[in-house]
């Protein structure tokens, strides 16, 4: 049995371990691949790696097609719609199943003043009277930043923070002030990030995990507003889950029974 993980995420790195480990696949027999658009860092992860994207392969159904994968997980960021909708349209022309794993979105708390907003621009023309922000959103494309801009003409130096793990792939206004940062966040960490910059309002995506939750926290003990960008509407997955527990335990069924299953007329050794 071979198996692709679309990952780029610490999700993905955590249930590609959780995998090998597991004793799930057999040596020899059965692989796992790993597969991220682009390295920020190496991932530690105990298979193979590809990254770059699958045009290079000619495309994502090609490569399931040539390298007889029989299995794709889908455990990307909860915003990477393009990737999820190819995986799903991928995986039904090979004809094979396409399960999804997304951690639990973030949940707002009593204290939190959040105002939740489906698109990035009606979020921008709220944004208007706010004086300095930080926004932890990843990357951000040209149109996003000129609409930005022109709804705030009068920004001032350092009234604006970008934070991402990988340099912005476009050029910044010089007022901004791009900010290099990988989590888990501390705190103590974010509460001093948002009082040097006298922050006053936190623009993020709802990614959910650990690992950038302090920021909300943060923001929540400064009573600070954010603006929250609600998850984007996905194609269907085969199946979906939101727990790693119901996760293994359906991917160790699924294993045993496509096992148990014949090929050649001889059915595999569990």
């Amino acid at each position: 049995m071979r198996i692709l993980v679309l990952g780029g995420t610490a999700d993905a790195r955590h249930i590609t371990t959780l995998i090998h480990h597991d004793g799930l696949l057999q040596p020899n027999r059965d692989e796992l691949i790993y597969s991220v658009a682009g390295l920020v860092r190496m991932p530690d992860v105990p298979c193979a790696v590809i990254s770059g994207g699958f045009r290079q392969f000619g495309g994502l159904a090609t490569y399931l097609k040539e390298n007889r994968i029989d299995m794709l997980l889908d455990i990307t960021h909860p915003f990477a719609a393009q990737m999820s909708t190819q995986a799903v349209s991928a995986a039904k022309a090979m004809q094979i199943p396409c399960w999804r794993f997304h951690r639990p979105a973030w949940r707002q708390q009593a204290a939190d003043r959040w105002t939740r907003f489906q698109s990035w621009s009606s979020l921008i023309r709220d944004a208007q009277s706010f004086k300095s922000l930080l926004l932890t959103v990843g990357q951000i494309s040209q149109t996003q930043l000129n609409e930005l801009l022109n709804t705030r003409a009068d920004i001032k130096p350092d009234s604006i923070l970008l934070r991402t793990a990988a340099p912005a792939r476009i050029e910044l206004p010089k007022q901004w002030h791009w900010i290099k940062a990988i989590g888990p966040f501390t705190l103590a960490d974010e509460l001093a990030l948002f009082q040097q910059y006298n922050i006053d309002l936190l623009i993020t995506k709802n990614s959910g995990g650990e690992s950038t939750e302090a920021k909300l926290a943060a923001a929540r003990t400064l009573d600070i507003p954010v603006f929250m960008l609600e998850r984007p509407t996905l194609a269907q997955a085969d199946r979906q889950f939101s727990t790693l527990e119901s996760f293994m335990q359906a991917l160790r069924d699924e294993v045993i029974n496509t096992r148990l299953t014949t090929v050649q007329g001889k059915p595999y050794a569990v």
